[in-house]
């Protein structure tokens, strides 16, 4: 119960091609105690993880994790992710704003290791549940992380407030794909 945390203010972003926002945290770096990260992306990351994400924009991208080890060699990571991104609205083709709010909670366990038997090297199956995530070489990325709750938190059908879908009315009967069908139906009677 008053548990205290270490806050810390993550190291520069390391950028590479397809992951736009890398924060990475070594197994090793979490005190007992645990360690709270607080990111906010920079314009650069905003643009490329918006065109990753098929978005117009994302002007606001912010992260608030706590991360605990698990275990003798796991890590716990729970959060928040929120932002606000810019989309096309589906109904009537206008730019909109949506806000994304997403609750993170993860377990990293190490991934699989090779080890040297007396026939050489060979693989060492670790059973991963499907709950956690590969702890791969001790360490975890936080930005990654945020990325990917952004992603899946983004609606893949927009809508601006109060607008719904409408079919058009036709006023044919045949213009209605089985209209055909249905009067050959009626004809054999």
């Amino acid at each position: 119960m008053g548990e205290k945390r270490q806050r810390v203010k993550p190291r520069p972003p390391e950028r590479a091609p397809g992951q736009p926002w890398r924060i990475p945290v070594l197994q090793t770096e979490v005190p007992a105690t645990g360690l709270h990260v607080d990111l906010a992306a920079d314009a650069k990351v905003r643009a490329d993880i918006a065109r990753l994400a098929g978005l117009t924009a994302v002007p606001r991208l912010e992260a608030s994790f706590d991360v605990t080890r698990h275990g003798r060699s796991g890590l716990h990571v729970i959060g928040r992710v929120s932002a606000t991104v810019g989309q096309i609205c589906g109904v009537t083709l206008e730019p909109i704003e949506n806000e994304i709010d997403e609750a993170v909670e993860l377990l990293f366990v190490p991934a699989p290791a090779a080890v040297r038997g007396q026939h050489g090297w060979k693989e060492v199956e670790v059973r991963l549940d499907d709950a956690s995530e590969p702890l791969i070489d001790g360490t975890i990325d936080l930005g990654a992380v945020a990325t990917e709750s952004l992603i899946l938190g983004i609606d893949p059908y927009p809508r601006k407030p109060g607008i719904a879908f409408q079919a058009p009315n036709t006023a044919e009967r045949s213009a209605r794909p089985f209209a055909a069908l249905a009067a050959l139906k009626k004809r054999r009677g």
